[in-house]
Formats: structure tokens, C-alpha cells, sequence
């Protein structure tokens, strides 16, 4: 289960090397999955763009937090009940895929389901805050606080989460990573017997993967540096660490922690007067994994992250 921006893409250009790390593990049998907490376009535009980049997908490939979002509704509705919508195309189209019926804010319905939507009118905004403090159910797509944009990051769907929550005092259905009904929407399309869910950042691809008992794989073309590696605290910490998508293919040795000291391939790490410290030679990854084992020790025993002010990575410039 691949998170898109970060892992598969970074902005408009595809990851280096990361349609050929797809392309390899699906040649040995590895069902993909491309998951996203996107709530705004429906998944075959997600697969288009996927392909324009050089990757190749397809509709079915794709599973969004509007699918997964419409599954909590007509799992509790039913099919043909009316759902109250705030948010665009992609939430309206999964909504209408498992037999729900989309209506506006102010019309007769069983739930509210709010989605990113950069068309969403603030009277609709008002409406639906004042209807989920009346007592209707509120589903959230994802509580994403920020989402990319051309001309830089900008408030993603949280934000509007967040007013809604506050105005009306009262928590949503989440759908979206960290929360388990994405992840569970895509194993039930795509099948497979040891899901893995890989992505950039620790507290919605980590998190969800781990709180569903899943194997996580972090790679670091995204968001997730050093500093927020060595202060992640267990529920963040991921099973795998890889500088990209190559990390599918390869084969991760195990990291020897103990006595304050972990050792991975030819490096070894230790925390020293509160600084991290990393000595040898070998493989980049190896000297990631032998520094984050040392630190998570530190945190563990002390409370406190390890400081790596003029530490550099090998493989960081």
C-alpha cells in the first residue's frame, strides 16, 4: 500500500527510480495498491496522472479516503440512503459507486460527510456545522491540516475539520490515514496476505499502518528527516527503513540494539552526553538504521530525543 506524494511522487515529477521499484515488485507477485488521503478526485484521474508520470496504474489500483468513507456510511445506512455531502468530484462519485445518494447540506439525510473541495461555499460550511451540532452524523474523509499546491502548502480538509469540530463539539468519523478504515478499504479490494504500508510520514502512513498490527516501511523521499526519526515515540516507528522504493526489492538485515549501542551492517551507533553518534562504514541505509536503533534506545530510557545537531546522514549533501 503506497501513500502517492512523497513516495511515488514529489510534487509534479516522479520519485527517481520509483516506477521501476513498482514495476519489479509487481513482476514477483506483489499486488500494489496506491493509497491516498485525497479526497477531491476520483480514482481513475489519480491513475491517469499516475501513468503520465510513468507509472503504471489503473482505476482499480487506486483507493482514496472518499472510498473509504463511503464504506463506513453504507456499511451503517445502507444502500440508497441520502448523505449530505461538502466536498467535490472524487467524494461524489464514491459515494454514488456503493449505491449512496449525494444531497446538499440542507436536504433530509442520514449522515454529513465532509471531503476536500477547493469550490466549497462557507454558507454550506455554516450549514453543516450547525446540522452535526444538532446531532447528525458526521463523516470526515481525512484531517489532513495542509495539502500541496502550485504556489506552495496550503490548509488541506483538517482546518475545515477542525472549525467544524469546534463550532459544533463533536468528534467525526475519520476515514482517512491514521484512522483504519483506508487501509482496510484497500486490503479488501486488493487482497494479499502480508500488507505493507509504505509512505514518508510517520503520524498518518506509520501510525495507521501500525495501529492496524501491519508491517511499515518509511522511505525518505518525503517529508521525514533525522530530527523526526530519533524523537518518534513506538506508536510512529516504522518495521522498515529504505532511502526510496528500491527498499521493496531488497532484503533488510536486522539491527543488533543493546547496551545503549545499535549496530547494523559495518556502522554503529550510540548516544553520547545526549548526542547521537555514528561510526564505521557501508551501506547508507544501514547507517540510518544503526542511528534511529541507538536513538529510539535513548528516548526509551531517558524520555528525552537524542540530539543530532551537525549530524549528517551519508547519502544527505
Amino acid at each position: 500500500m503506497l501513500d502517492l506524494d512523497g513516495v511515488v511522487y514529489v510534487g509534479g515529477e516522479a520519485v527517481p527510480g520509483a516506477a521501476e521499484a513498482i514495476e519489479s515488485a509487481r513482476s514477483s507477485g506483489t499486488h500494489v495498491a496506491f493509497v491516498t488521503n485525497n479526497a477531491s478526485r476520483p480514482p481513475a484521474t489519480v491513475a491517469d496522472h499516475l501513468s503520465d508520470l510513468g507509472v503504471a496504474a489503473v482505476a482499480d489500483d487506486v483507493v482514496t479516503s472518499a472510498q473509504a468513507a463511503a464504506r463506513v456510511l453504507v456499511d451503517r445506512l445502507g444502500a440508497g440512503s441520502r448523505v449530505a455531502m461538502l466536498g467535490a468530484e472524487g467524494l461524489r462519485s464514491a459515494l454514488e459507486a456503493v449505491g449512496l445518494e449525494p444531497v446538499a447540506v440542507d436536504d433530509e439525510a442520514g449522515a454529513l460527510v465532509t471531503g476536500y473541495g477547493p469550490d466549497v461555499l462557507w454558507r454550506d460550511v455554516m450549514r453543516a456545522a450547525v446540522r452535526v451540532r444538532e446531532g447528525l452524523w458526521w463523516v470526515a474523509s481525512n484531517t489532513d491540516m495542509t495539502i500541496p499546491t502550485p504556489y506552495g502548502v496550503a490548509p488541506g480538509h483538517g482546518v475545515l475539520v477542525d472549525t467544524l469540530r469546534r463550532f459544533s463539539e463533536v468528534e467525526p468519523t475519520v476515514a482517512g490515514k491514521p484512522a483504519a478504515p483506508l487501509l482496510e478499504e484497500t486490503i479488501r479490494r486488493v487482497g494479499g496476505e502480508h500488507p505493507l504500508m509504505v509512505g514518508d510520514r510517520l503520524d498518518t502512513d506509520i501510525e495507521g499502518g501500525r495501529d492496524l498490527g501491519l508491517a511499515t516501511l518509511l522511505v525518505r523521499t518525503g517529508v521525514s528527516g533525522l530530527a523526526d526519526l530519533v524523537s518518534a515515540q513506538p506508536p510512529l516507528r516504522p518495521t522498515y527503513l529504505s532511502g526510496d522504493l528500491g527498499g521493496l526489492l531488497v532484503a533488510h538485515p536486522e539491527v543488533e540494539a543493546g547496551a545503549g549501542t545499535a549496530r547494523c551492517g559495518g556502522w554503529s551507533a550510540s548516544v553520547v552526553d545526549g548526542c547521537l553518534r555514528v561510526e564505521g562504514e557501508g551501506d547508507d541505509d544501514d547507517w540510518w538504521r544503526a542511528a534511529v536503533g541507538a536513538a529510539w534506545l535513548h528516548l526509551d530510557d531517558t524520555g528525552r530525543p537524542a540530539d543530532v545537531t551537525g549530524l549528517t546522514p551519508p547519502d544527505v549533501e
